[in-house]
């Protein structure tokens, strides 16, 4: 089965004509796709490094995902491993805000689990 990258321009999910929010919509729905990214934010990692903070990402999914990811321009290959391109820091930039947010909302939900 082959896997086309999403871009701009083509169609992809959500979207016949290829939006550029869909298209990112659509690459960054893949699996692991947020979590490579947020992983690699905090510098290089080699593959072997990036798959064990990754959890149980497969290695045929994780070499997947960094290969959209590289073709996307969001990720690239370094001296030290994979790491974020330009572009992958301006997009993490956006996206670093929804890790406060998010263990807030936590908090709030297992607040209110205890309060039932």
């Amino acid at each position: 089965m082959t896997h086309q990258v999403p871009t701009p321009g083509r169609p992809v999910r959500g979207s016949k004509t290829g939006k550029p929010i869909m298209a990112l919509f659509d690459l960054l729905g893949r699996s692991w796709a947020l979590g490579v990214l947020w992983q690699l934010s905090d510098g290089a990692l080699t593959f072997r490094a990036l798959q064990a903070r990754c959890e149980q990402v497969s290695p045929t999914v994780l070499n997947r995902r960094l290969k959209e990811l590289m073709a996307s321009g969001l990720v690239q290959r370094g001296d030290a491993g994979y790491e974020l391109s330009a572009a992958g820091h301006e997009l993490f930039a956006l996206l670093a805000p929804f890790g406060p947010w998010a263990q807030n909302w936590a908090q709030g939900l297992a607040e209110s689990t205890q309060d039932d």
